[in-house]
């Protein structure tokens, strides 16, 4: 069922699961603004009178690896509490996802997960998505002079100085 702003606190211990490093407050701010969103939705699934399992996706207009058109529907975040695992959960929730993505005019639909992450691996290939890449991402911090030149970074670079 397709989540309200109403619903936002309560899913959002829910998607603590797939996103642990945020707090429960931050969680239910990304919860509602994927809700409040005409380019994302959150669908949740219900059993023994609790959200058993969530899932968000939005629509990505940038590059989307391996995707050859845009807008790409994109499966931000999928969880089922562990007691509901096994049960299609997952697959039904994903399946609202693709039908919103449809709905919004995608021909393609994504998603990724940590190189590390097997039971992500696992439930993609499932339920039919195809392994595209596989990348290790980098980045650095852009100082001002100033700053730069009191760091370890700015004293390696007079290194490489004439």
């Amino acid at each position: 069922m397709r989540a309200r702003a109403e619903d936002a606190s309560r899913l959002a211990e829910l998607v603590e699961i797939v996103w642990p490093e945020h707090s429960r407050e931050e969680l239910t701010e990304i919860v509602g603004e994927y809700i409040g969103s005409d380019n994302s939705a959150v669908y949740y699934a219900r059993a023994d009178g609790q959200a058993v399992g969530v899932a968000l996706c939005a629509l990505r207009h940038d590059y989307v690896e391996g995707c050859e058109t845009s807008p790409v529907g994109y499966l931000e975040g999928i969880a089922v509490r562990e007691a509901y695992r096994h049960r299609a959960v997952a697959r039904a929730l994903l399946s609202e996802c693709e039908q919103w993505a449809r709905e919004k005019g995608c021909t393609e639909f994504a998603s990724d997960c940590e190189l590390t992450n097997d039971a992500s691996l696992r439930f993609h290939l499932s339920v039919g998505f195809r392994e595209e890449n596989r990348i290790i991402c980098f980045k650095k911090m852009l100082y001002s002079y100033k700053e730069a030149e009191e760091t370890d970074a700015g004293r390696i670079n007079e290194l490489f100085v004439e």
